[in-house]
């Protein structure tokens, strides 16, 4: 990308105050306030118009006079056609970056309004916010705007009908001949700017609701995309771009623009079904959008190039502006980035693991996991940019990882959609990203997505965070009846022996721990994070028995209350990282339980005690209605309806209950002490985040205790 400032700094065109507060515009000697956002994409286009246009600086003049009837305004940039700049050519409105779809139109009648006011006849008019450029041409006889490709650079009369062109860099142009333009990388808050400014454009004034917009976007970068990596010869154009068509094909300027709307979109829509040929699960249905819609985004987007941003600042760009639409409108809480690369980092994820999220949301672990084996890759072929055999071993090493062994499963299928674009633009890892409910089983997933890749017991690693605080409810889900978890617990102190019973509903955080344990296979790692009330409630004690007879509990890292607040959660959580023991240590674990119970049960007579009391209870209470009937002369039933006989037999039943409560908390209290002193004893780490990088407010700090905690971590899981 160009630093059209500090290219103009380095050739004297421009200077700045100390605190680049003020610059200076050095032929025209004018000093202007550089705070003003304006002012930035003002010295930007100044400079474009030198350095790309090559006009030469003593035919630009800024800040240009205008008599408008009675007012007098300011035209920001005019370029004429001589040194005297007595004869307007160009005239260049600017604004801000983050200017409305309503403003810009604003903002061109403004300059077209300069242009009709100046003497002389004004050939072309630019209107720039600076990640939006509109060219035309104008014609004062004919009242009309024709919309073209470009600006004519110095000394070319004649302009093409498009702009960007693969390979311009390398064209050999003749003099008077235009000059086209390849593609542009950007930085990570532009590209962010053009996101969100396009999706804006695509809803504002109600014409679609933000969330097909939404969908409507994804889908024109997807294009985009699909038309970057088509293989092109040196200055061949892009088809994402503005092709304008001329006069002599088209007279009617309202006319001319609608063929080019409706070439435009059926450019969009050609790469869109050459795209889908390859990724049919991505989109599913058509673009739905207008052709000049259509124009619009591509406006915003056509001279970026997405493939050659630096991949950080393309993923951080997409996920900014997919964050925060999903919060503002879905409410969904996606994982801090901090904790994914918390979790990421610490697990020993090679190139040969297979990955799964089971509610991958926008695909946040996915790709930390994918850009670890990435950064893997380019530490054993660091010269992979410039050596042609490191290449050929680089990209295989990642991107084979990426199509088969990255699995995602998100039940919202806009979101998923969303997971899949954010992964195109990390440049691959969507193939089996899915659309369904997480909880299902494996065989159901075969049977509605025919991908085989989700197979219980083949994951070695598991990375999630689940939804929390909702409930699948039996009545709903019948998928409810094959969960353990979904059963309720045994109680190994019941008198009697429990039919299996089912639970009315349970918790989706609860399920989706047997569910991953089900994916995983023996040995493999499960990061999970999880509501503290699972760690520490004592109703759910239940689930804590279970997830130690299925898992080794390596580690169990305490966040801050705040480490969700500012995604829109404030439930206290923790990150837990379990391994799947094998299935004899789980049934030996299981048994050995059993045989602690039940030698409790045989010391303690625990169920002779329990059948003496129930005898007593009865014997009392036989009594008592014979005292009441031989005292008060009634029938045995009379005699257990009075006031009496109830208020003596709940105080009786309260005090049995109360011995039988006092005899079941010794056993489970003895139950405790012989689990730990008779079951397999290991080291656990834990530890407690109060300062993770940010604030509730999202906002980033110092302070990121998770990098010291991660680093321990990694060292105790190697040794595991």
């Amino acid at each position: 990308m160009k630093d059209y400032i500090q290219l103009g700094l380095d050739k004297g065109y421009i200077s700045f105050n100390e605190d680049r507060s003020r610059i200076t515009y050095v032929y025209q000697k004018k000093e202007r306030n550089y705070n003003n956002p304006e002012e930035k994409v003002q010295a930007e286009a100044f400079l474009k118009l030198i350095i790309d246009y090559h006009y030469p600086e003593r035919h630009i003049r800024q800040f240009v006079p205008v008599t408008m009837g009675s007012d007098i305004k300011e035209a920001d940039i005019v370029v004429y056609d001589d040194e005297m700049c007595l004869s307007p050519h160009i005239v260049v409105e600017c604004k801000k970056q983050d200017i409305s779809e309503a403003e810009f139109l604003q903002a061109v009648n403004q300059a077209y309004s300069y242009a009709y006011s100046l003497p002389c006849d004004v050939k072309y008019v630019w209107v720039t916010s600076g990640i939006r450029n509109e060219y035309y041409e104008v014609d004062k006889n004919q009242n009309t705007r024709n919309q073209i490709p470009d600006i004519p650079q110095y000394g070319v009369d004649k302009i093409a009908s498009y702009k960007y062109v693969y390979g311009a860099q390398y064209m050999e142009h003749e003099e008077g001949e235009q000059q086209f333009f390849d593609l542009s990388v950007i930085d990570q808050s532009e590209l962010t700017r053009r996101f969100k400014q396009a999706h804006e454009a695509l809803w504002a004034g109600g014409q679609l609701n933000p969330s097909d917009a939404f969908d409507e976007m994804d889908k024109l970068i997807f294009c985009k995309i699909w038309d970057e990596r088509k293989p092109r010869k040196i200055g061949e154009p892009y088809d994402f771009q503005i092709i304008t068509v001329s006069k002599q094909e088209e007279k009617d300027a309202y006319k001319r623009r609608a063929k080019e709307n409706e070439n435009l979109l059926n450019r969009i829509k050609a790469l869109y079904e050459e795209g889908r040929k390859r990724d049919k699960e991505v989109f599913r249905d058509d673009i739905h959008l207008t052709p000049e819609k259509v124009r619009t985004v591509v406006g915003y987007l056509e001279s970026v190039n997405l493939g050659e941003t630096d991949l950080d600042s393309k993923g951080r760009a997409f996920e900014t502006f997919m964050g925060s639409f999903f919060r503002g409108n879905f409410g969904q809480y996606f994982t801090p980035r901090e904790i994914v690369k918390f979790i990421v980092d610490v697990l020993p994820i090679t190139k040969d693991s297979k990955v799964l999220d089971t509610s991958c949301g926008s695909g946040g672990f996915l790709l930390y996991a994918l850009n670890k084996v990435r950064e893997q890759a380019t530490d054993y072929y660091p010269r992979y940019k410039s050596d042609t055999k490191d290449y050929a071993k680089w990209f295989p090493y990642w991107h084979d990882f990426a199509e088969k062994n990255l699995y995602g499963i998100e039940i919202s299928e806009q979101i998923s959609r969303a997971a899949k674009m954010n992964m195109i633009i990390h440049d691959d890892g969507h193939t089996n990203v899915i659309t369904s409910d997480g909880l299902i089983s494996d065989e159901e997933i075969f049977a509605k997505t025919n991908n085989q890749g989700f197979k219980y017991g083949t994951f070695d690693f598991i990375i999630t965070n689940p939804p929390f605080g909702s409930t699948v409810r039996l009545s709903e889900q019948a998928y409810l009846k094959t969960y353990q978890l979904g059963k309720k617990e045994e109680d190994w102190l019941a008198v009697k022996a429990q039919p299996e019973n089912n639970r009315d509903g349970q918790n989706t955080e609860v399920l989706f721990i047997e569910q991953d344990y089900k994916f995983l296979k023996e040995g493999g790692y499960m990061a999970v994070v999880l509501p503290d009330g699972i760690l520490t409630n004592s109703s759910m004690q239940y689930v804590r028995t279970q997830i130690e007879d299925w898992f080794r509990i390596v580690a169990v890292i305490s966040m801050p209350q705040t480490a969700f607040t500012a995604n829109g959660a404030g439930v206290k959580s923790s990150v837990l990282f379990l391994r799947k023991w094998k299935k004899d240590e789980t049934d030996k674990l299981v048994q050995q339980k059993k045989d602690i119970e039940s030698r409790l049960l045989r010391d303690s007579n625990y169920l002779d005690q329990r059948s003496q009391w129930d005898l007593e209870i009865k014997q009392k209470q036989k009594l008592k209605v014979e005292e009441i009937k031989g005292r008060q002369r009634i029938s045995v039933t009379t005699a257990k309806q009075t006031e009496e006989y109830k208020t003596w037999n709940t105080s009786m039943q309260e005090e049995y209950a109360a011995k039988i409560d006092d005899l079941k908390s010794r056993l489970t209290e003895q139950y405790l002490l012989a689990k730990q002193s008779q079951l397999p004893d290991y080291p656990i780490f834990m530890a407690i985040a109060e300062e993770i990088g940010y604030d509730a407010t999202g906002k980033k700090t110092a302070t990121n205790e998770l990098e010291l905690i991660g680093e321990e971590l990694k060292k105790f899981i190697a040794t595991l």
